[in-house]
């Protein structure tokens, strides 16, 4: 910092011909500036400038010194106006990692939009439902469902979930739709293997919450896949909102045992790794998904 000071302080003073301009320029007092050229030429072992009432002489390796140091202080400002710059436009590239329901139902469909309005910003998306590791920095970001462990990452709630209880119309009309909670032990019912403690499916009764430990002749380690195995028939089963919307929607699904279902908010974040500055590609991205998702459009 003391070299750039004392090269700045003498550069200023050659350019404006004198110490006083060059001083009120760099907010400096005369004397400061002239102690910093003083230091400037001490340490070089040279005299760069002759000083007189009048105006400043450059010596001959004043001179020297001069033509090699003004290029350098304008590289340096040009330097830090580009980053300045490009820390508030946001650009490059920006790593996502999503779930695969919430990842091939919502946050693909957006993305066209996004693109759109962020067209210097490249994306690449990883789909998969094991949640990255404390070790594991390749992301920028991780829209992840459920309760967060991970203190050394900022997360921003985007909504809150809502798990419902359905079947396809094809499952209700061969076996009939269940009436009480003890009905789901007569039913095909499914979960998401990687995701045990949603094997409990809780209701509320007169005398609290109860769970009930449903089973099945079929399960998967994604929700994607049980989706999948709801809408063709094969049983009923207990999915986040976000998941089974469009098909509530449209019919595919319908929900059962609604007077009964105990429905717990499930949190949707978005989350980032902790730092001081958060760059813009990063900031962008978060408010649009949070635009895009807060108000929970898949809801019925």
């Amino acid at each position: 910092m003391d070299r750039t000071a004392e090269m700045t302080a003498f550069v200023r003073a050659v350019e404006m011909g004198g110490f006083s301009a060059a001083a009120r320029e760099m907010g400096l007092t005369p004397s400061a500036l002239s102690k910093l050229v003083t230091r400037l030429e001490d340490r070089l072992g040279a005299r760069l400038l002759t000083r007189t009432t009048r105006r400043l002489q450059l010596t001959v390796e004043g001179e020297a010194f001069y033509n090699r140091a003004r290029p350098i202080l304008t590289a340096l400002d040009e330097a830090e106006a580009e980053v300045a710059q490009a820390g508030t436009h946001p650009h490059g590239l920006l790593r996502l990692h999503c779930g695969s329901a919430f990842g091939m139902h919502q946050l693909t469909p957006v993305i066209p939009r996004f693109l759109e309005q962020q067209p210097d910003v490249e994306l690449e998306i990883t789909i998969n439902d094991e949640a990255p590791t404390l070790a594991d920095d390749h992301y920028d970001l991780t829209i992840r469902i459920g309760a967060l462990e991970d203190s050394s990452t900022v997360a921003r709630r985007i909504c809150n979930l809502q798990r419902v209880i359905c079947a396809a119309p094809s499952y209700l009309a061969r076996h009939g739709a269940p009436r009480t909670p003890d009905d789901l032990q007569q039913h095909n019912c499914l979960w998401i293997t990687s995701l045990p403690a949603l094997r409990r499916w809780p209701f509320d009764t007169d005398e609290g919450t109860r769970v009930v430990h449903i089973g099945g002749n079929v399960v998967a380690n994604n929700a994607e896949t049980v989706l999948q195995l709801a809408v063709a028939g094969v049983g009923i089963t207990r999915l986040a909102d976000v998941i089974v919307g469009e098909a509530l929607r449209r019919g595919a699904l319908v929900p059962i045992l609604t007077d009964w279902h105990h429905v717990e908010p499930v949190p949707l974040f978005v989350t980032y790794p902790s730092g001081r500055h958060l760059a813009p590609k990063v900031r962008v991205m978060v408010d649009f998904l949070v635009a895009e998702f807060g108000h929970a459009p898949w809801r019925v």
